[in-house]
């Protein structure tokens, strides 16, 4: 098991014993992810069993440390056995802090400042992350070539325009393909290229960005990360702020290189295009192959964000299939349908007193979840939890390291998901989860917290949380 190698490394690493494993909830990728306490240590614990790209990412991390960069560092590594300690950085990423932001404003002062923290250190990541990097680490190429452009592109084309059942002419398309990517080749490939720069893979700890997830990392050009990060379709970024964000990028990349703003705005464009179409391709693949309907959720901002594009779009080169056909997607219909499905389901999630009873479904739909949290460890029995809630730093510390929370957390992330996705593929528009304890103060609010984020981060649904018995305080 992981697990046990895990601990072996921990205790050689930190002398102490463990005293508990919390498994991670699983990302999209084959990677496992554990968090380990010991007495005075806290770290994530990683298997893998792919060793090229553990070896990538092992690698990458000492490089970029070395010159300075925000990553995690390696605390310690066993590359036969597929394993490795990493530092914690939490649980908040960019993406969760932008969630959270966009509660009470669409694109708010705190997070345009966390967005400008990230562009100061993107350029960093570029230019002097890639000087002196061993690309031949790199997995699964060493640079973004033609090669990767044309399997991004077929990704696209197959996945997506063939499941959603829009004609095209094949051979017109491929040989658009080939005069797409020859331009796009002609941009200056020679930086370092994180590949998948976006909010989910930067982490926000004590108000400061880190980076994780860069073992995909590669040579090629400045602007794929620059649109991997603003039209990341989840993100929702207006395009007054993306405008904003983009001037911003080049003051924080000419205090490196001269610049031809001008040409690199032209390249933008193009690589905003592949970017555009290698996410939908993703999409395609997830909802309309392996039948996950929150996944053609994401179809929607993606299209928004191609009309956007295709409004001032100037390249210098001509694609008489690709660009009708991507004016064509944008209005179609059908399209819009299909991925409309579970665009409007909303989650409630409450966190109650027994004392009171459980929350009234106030939207008519009836069913949904409640869940007794009154077998967990209760932090209201100590006197120096008993003004705190679980939504407080020391609470939720106490309650993280309780390995009961961790197998509840896991059996209800399970069940909630189980019912999400049902919901959003028979095209359902209410969902009510409820968590409740004796007071409603501590282990039903954290566990109403937890479920938000989760469902947030992973589904393109709208999830409202309400503590009832807080608000009776107020």
């Amino acid at each position: 098991m992981p697990q046990n190698k895990l601990k072996i490394l921990f205790t050689a690493w930190s002398k102490e014993e463990v005293v508990k494993v919390t498994p991670l909830a699983e990302s999209g990728s084959d990677r496992k992810y554990f968090r380990l306490f010991s007495e005075n240590f806290t770290t994530l614990g990683v298997y893998n069993a792919d060793s090229k790209e553990n070896l990538a990412f092992i690698e990458f991390t000492k490089h970029f440390q070395k010159k300075g960069l925000k990553v995690p560092e390696i605390l310690a590594e066993e590359v036969t056995e597929n394993i490795y300690l990493i530092e914690d950085l939490g649980d908040t990423t960019l993406f969760a802090f932008l969630t959270e932001e966009h509660k009470t404003s669409a694109f708010s002062k705190e997070l345009q400042q966390k967005y400008y923290q990230v562009l100061d250190a993107l350029p960093e990541f570029q230019i002097k992350g890639g000087e002196g990097l061993n690309y031949s680490l790199c997995y699964p190429r060493s640079s973004f070539d033609k090669q990767s452009m044309m399997w991004d592109l077929n990704y696209f084309k197959y996945y997506f325009l063939k499941l959603a059942q829009i004609p095209f002419e094949e051979q017109a398309l491929e040989d658009d393909y080939q005069k797409f990517t020859d331009y796009l080749l002609e941009a200056n490939q020679n930086y370092f290229l994180y590949r998948d720069f976006q909010s989910r893979n930067i982490m926000v700890k004590n108000d400061e960005v880190y980076f994780i997830d860069y073992q995909g990392g590669r040579k090629g050009a400045l602007q794929y990360d620059l649109a991997s990060l603003l039209y990341d379709a989840k993100a929702e970024i207006p395009q007054e702020k993306r405008d904003e964000l983009y001037t911003y990028y080049i003051g924080q990349l000419k205090k490196h290189i001269d610049v031809n703003e001008e040409e690199f705005k032209k390249f933008f464009q193009g690589y905003v295009l592949i970017r555009i179409m290698q996410a939908m391709g993703a999409y395609g693949f997830r909802g309309f192959y392996e039948k996950k309907a929150h996944f053609l959720a994401s179809i929607p901002p993606a299209l928004a964000n191609l009309d956007n594009l295709l409004k001032t779009i100037n390249l210098p080169v001509e694609l008489p299939t690709l660009m009708p056909l991507l004016n064509k997607l944008i209005k179609s219909e059908k399209l819009m349908e299909l991925a409309a499905k579970g665009s409007n389901l909303e989650v409630s999630v409450n966190s109650f007193s027994y004392k009171r009873g459980i929350p009234v479904d106030e939207s008519g739909h009836g069913g949904g979840f409640a869940f007794d949290c009154r077998a967990l460890h209760n932090p209201g029995r100590y006197d120096e939890y008993k003004q705190l809630t679980g939504m407080d730093m020391k609470v939720i510390e106490f309650l993280d390291k309780e390995e009961d929370v961790a197998i509840f957390k896991k059996n209800v992330t399970a069940l909630v998901e189980q019912s999400v996705e049902k919901y959003i593929e028979r095209n359902f528009d209410h969902l009510s989860v409820n968590f409740g304890c004796t007071g409603g103060q501590h282990r039903s609010v954290y566990m109403a917290e937890f479920i938000t984020r989760q469902l947030r981060d992973k589904y393109n649904i709208k999830v409202e949380v309400r503590h009832r018995e807080q608000e009776m305080k107020r």
